[in-house]
């Protein structure tokens, strides 16, 4: 199998990860594949338990009868926590949330086309959570080759038993699916992430208290 010394500066991955959900239908080669994996692997887990399992989807068939199921949860998500997030976010001018939303209509209504689903399983794990650094980890190998991803637990929210069913997931056995990750090469670009600056979401020594340092602005890359 190949091995790969990716040149992409740590930081520059990290300002730049973003929701890709428009993706091409272009094949992921197989190296490229074992490459993300294998990077995932290499995160953190409570009590190092590695309990986990990664499952990888490109059969056409499996994905359009994933994609099925993912459409009609998005129709339940927003038939129930998204209900008049469209209306309030037109009624305010929010055309952040609006474009959010309009990717991830995008994504429901081609999600059988997209090349490469990844699908992260976990057991024995009170909360769930000690598998997100593998995620993450998985979606920070892709974006080094160029691949875009976007991590959604839609399908774990609203249709866990039949995705279960469909790949033959022995969830009798306690396995749980943690979310879905869709990856592709994007239609989109990268770019630093649009946030308030760091210094409104931290507080020092005690709730409400503001660090003594400042970040007005991005500090990826220097002198920007």
């Amino acid at each position: 199998m190949k091995q790969y010394a990716l040149g992409m500066d740590l930081y520059e991955a990290l300002y730049t990860t973003r929701a890709m959900r428009r993706v091409k239908p272009d094949p992921i080669p197989d190296d490229i594949v074992a490459s993300i994996l294998d990077a995932g692997i290499r995160a953190p887990s409570a009590g190092n338990t590695q309990n986990w399992r990664f499952m990888t989807v490109t059969d056409r068939d499996l994905m359009r009868r994933l994609g099925e199921l993912y459409a009609d949860a998005w129709k339940q998500l927003n038939e129930t926590h998204y209900a008049g997030m469209r209306d309030l976010a037109e009624q305010r001018g929010d055309t952040t949330t609006q474009r959010v939303m309009s990717s991830a209509d995008w994504l429901a209504a081609n999600f059988g086309n997209v090349p490469l689903l990844i699908l992260p399983f976990h057991r024995n794990d009170p909360d769930g959570s000690s598998i997100y650094p593998a995620v993450w980890n998985l979606i920070l190998a892709a974006r080094g080759h160029g691949i875009g991803a976007t991590l959604t637990t839609v399908l774990h929210h609203f249709k866990h038993a039949e995705v279960c069913e469909l790949l033959g997931v022995p969830a009798g056995k306690g396995w749980k699916l943690a979310a879905a990750v869709p990856m592709g090469y994007p239609l989109g670009k990268w770019g630093v992430a649009e946030r308030p600056p760091v210094t409104e979401v931290t507080y020092a020594d005690g709730w409400g208290r503001s660090p003594a340092w400042t970040a007005e602005r991005p500090l990826w890359p220097a002198g920007d």
